[in-house]
């Protein structure tokens, strides 16, 4: 075991092979918490020695969606630090140096086997494995004449190179989620290390060698990894690192919404939710995917969300803010079974921190939802958005849902719910409404504290049916029969407007059976 008091460094290791899913958002989320919590460094490096899988853009993106959730990075691509690069693909003469370290010990060697061959030898022999059993009869510097081998090198033939693994081991994996995990050696296969086709590493000892210098003292990563950390513990072995290994934390796996199995962006178009932080074009096929940030998601809420998601605080708590996160954070009380993707608990999440967002920030984020709605928001002022927003707020989830609750405030009705027609306005009720606009025209304060007993009291005492009355003064206002309360509305509007409406309606509504003019 490695040494748990020397100072926690850990690091989100993304490859850029397309966007970064949700599930890889969470690590990224555990790792800054659990080092922030210990005063740890948080790092990120990238991981693009698959270079058949780069995709352009993805790097970008990674570090943008990380910096939109306010997951901040103290050493890596863009930071830089002591430990740098932080680009695998700009480490190429590290792992040179490590691979021949390996060779040199006898503990890695060449193999010359063509995919010709590889396919020959699985088609052969069933549930085939390049292991002790069989790497003697496949062609490498074990089964090779030393001479031959040099040979094939020195004329530029492409070769891997395989970790030797010894049989006949249980290997241990120490885990702080799961505990001691035992695997037998006999299982594992001679994994390729690097691969002089692209002089790259690959991820298993890259990662590695990475770990290493940079110092990693937990490798809190997602439970899909667990099947390779014993190759991991031997590898660190076969350097003679065992004494620096870092803590290993496997997280429990994000699963469907419904049914069984690991979330997918499938899942996500079926069921109607975004499974990538941002929105992401994809430059090979076109494909454009949602994203929580387009779809209307507060960062903060994202965060609340993802980190109950396989953890709990030990107590009832919900809603926490970042740095409660951080100071409630324990790897202990992390789950070993893994967490369903409850995305209707996180569009509740969003509406609670949507309701403690600050006026001006909410208004700046309502902007655009106004233009993309075709309204100018400087024809209305700062001061008259907010206090539209504050009226209808509590009622949405997301900003963009904000318009459909509050765009009467910005635009007066241009047609009226057929169905409230139908059942609120018979012949009468224009001469009823253009009454109410007189009653409301004399009053000498338009408050609502003031107008509503004052028209509660005129319903009353002329006779009429208070339903009916109300619901075609807010039909002639809004345009249909939903919405905050009626006097709020008014007193946004102020006397012109709601005058205005109330006229318009009247000159415009009529009966169901009764045909326009």
């Amino acid at each position: 075991m490695s040494d748990i008091n020397r100072p926690v460094r850990v690091r989100f290791a993304p490859s850029p092979t397309g966007p970064l899913h949700i599930g890889g958002v969470r690590t990224a989320l555990y790792n800054y918490l659990f080092a922030r919590q210990n005063g740890g460094t948080m790092i990120l490096r990238i991981e693009d020695t698959d270079s058949q899988r780069f995709v352009p853009g993805a790097e970008d993106y990674i570090n943008e969606a990380l910096a939109w959730l306010g997951i901040e990075i103290d050493e890596g691509v863009r930071e830089g630090g002591p430990f740098g690069p932080y680009r695998q693909s700009e480490r190429r003469d590290i792992y040179r140096r490590h691979v021949q370290m390996l060779l040199d010990a006898g503990k890695a060697y060449y193999a010359f086997d063509t995919p010709e061959e590889l396919e020959a030898a699985r088609a052969a022999t069933p549930n085939f494995q390049y292991d002790a059993s069989t790497r003697m009869g496949m062609r490498n510097s074990l089964s090779l004449p030393t001479e031959e081998v040099e040979k094939m090198i020195a004329d530029g033939q492409k070769y891997v190179v395989r970790f030797k693994i010894d049989p006949g081991r249980d290997v241990q994996v120490h885990d702080r989620i799961r505990g001691l995990v035992t695997i037998k050696s006999d299982i594992l296969d001679d994994k390729v290390l690097y691969k002089s086709a692209d002089d790259l590493p690959t991820y298993h000892l890259a990662n590695i060698v990475d770990d290493h210098l940079m110092e990693v003292s937990h490798v809190i990563r997602g439970e899909e990894w667990l099947p390779s950390a014993p190759l991991h513990v031997l590898l660190y072995e076969a350097f003679g690192w065992s004494d620096t290994m870092p803590e290993f934390v496997h997280l429990p796996l994000l699963l469907k919404p419904d049914g069984k199995g690991k979330l997918s962006k499938r899942d996500g178009d079926r069921l109607g939710f975004p499974v990538f932080p941002l929105l992401w074009n994809d430059p090979k096929s076109g494909e454009t995917s949602s994203g929580y940030r387009e779809s209307g998601y507060i960062p903060q809420a994202v965060v609340n969300f993802l980190a109950l998601l396989g953890w709990n605080p030990g107590d009832d708590t919900e809603v926490m803010s970042m740095n409660e996160l951080i100071a409630k954070f324990s790897l202990d009380h992390c789950s070993r079974s893994g967490a369903k993707f409850a995305f209707e608990k996180g569009k509740w999440f969003n509406h609670v921190y949507l309701q403690e967002i600050p006026s001006e920030k909410l208004v700046e984020l309502f902007l655009p939802v106004m233009e993309a709605n075709g309204v100018a928001p400087d024809a209305f002022s700062k001061e008259y958005i907010s206090k539209a927003l504050e009226i209808v707020k509590s009622r949405a989830n997301f900003v963009p849902e904000l318009w459909e609750h509050a765009h009467f405030f910005f635009r007066a009705p241009l047609s009226y719910d057929a169905k409230a027609v139908k059942k609120r306005w018979d012949s009468t009720m224009g001469d009823t409404m253009t009454r109410l606009a007189e009653l409301l025209e004399s009053q000498p304060d338009f408050s609502g504290k003031v107008l509503e007993p004052a028209v509660m009291e005129w319903i009353k005492s002329n006779g009429l049916h208070m339903g009916n009355v109300m619901n075609a003064f807010r039909l002639t206002v809004v345009g249909e029969c939903k919405g905050p309360h009626m006097f709020e509305i008014t007193d946004l509007l102020g006397r012109d407007e709601t005058l205005r409406r109330i006229r318009a309606g009247v000159d415009c509504i009529h009966p169901a059976d009764e045909p326009d003019i």
